[in-house]
């Protein structure tokens, strides 16, 4: 032992009892257990994570539908005859729903400079109707039901009357009726009955039959 150690103590003969041993093992078993929570307690944090919780979406939600609504385009075509101061005058097919204003554009368009502030351009067209666009004193074609043949007994208007109309007539098949249309689109209304007889295919036989169920 050290010298500076008392003889005495030197002298004395150190012994450990079994209390003893257990007294270092349990100071042992604190002192290793206050490292631990030392070095655990010196270590950072973890940073947690901040994101949002992922929410889950269930099936989307549909949107009721109007009743009758079925959202499909109406099909079909109608067939629309264009006379007056139209770039191609004629006959016109365009889908069924079209307006004034579509079938003028298939038609070509108006001609520069023609008024068309008497024209019902968001008017939906019917199946056999008469366009008369430019023409002076040009009678708009009835909204309801153009086309349509005559009642018994009312003679037909020669410058709105559509090829239903004229076929209709005694004596007029769909020949002779696109005939009157087409004489009346490049020449104008007609002025007077009498001016028939200049269409091809009416004699005489066949005006004299047909004056009476005719006008202007």
């Amino acid at each position: 032992m050290p010298g500076w150690i008392p003889e005495a103590v030197r002298s004395t003969r150190w012994t450990l009892s079994f209390r003893h041993v257990l007294v270092l093992l349990a100071v042992l078993v604190v002192g290793l257990g206050w490292g631990v929570w030392a070095v655990v307690r010196a270590q950072p944090s973890p940073i947690s994570d901040a994101r949002p919780p992922t929410l889950t979406t269930g099936s989307p939600v549909t949107q009721p539908t109007a009743p009758g609504a079925t959202g499909k385009p109406p099909t079909g075509t109608v067939v629309i005859h264009v006379a007056g101061k139209v770039r191609r005058p004629g006959l016109v097919r365009a889908p069924t729903g079209s307006r004034v204003a579509d079938i003028l554009t298939l038609a070509g368009g108006p001609l520069r400079g023609v008024d068309l502030s008497s024209v019902n351009l968001a008017r939906q067209v019917t199946d056999g109707e008469q366009i008369l666009v430019g023409l002076p004193n040009a009678p708009t074609a009835p909204a309801s039901s153009p086309g349509a043949a005559p009642a018994a007994g009312v003679p037909v208007n020669l410058n709105t009357a559509t090829v239903p109309q004229l076929d209709a007539l005694p004596g007029v098949g769909p020949v002779l009726a696109q005939r009157i249309l087409d004489y009346r689109t490049e020449n104008g209304l007609f002025s007077s009955v009498d001016q028939l007889q200049e269409v091809p295919g009416v004699g005489p036989k066949k005006f004299d039959s047909l004056k009476p169920h005719v006008r202007i």
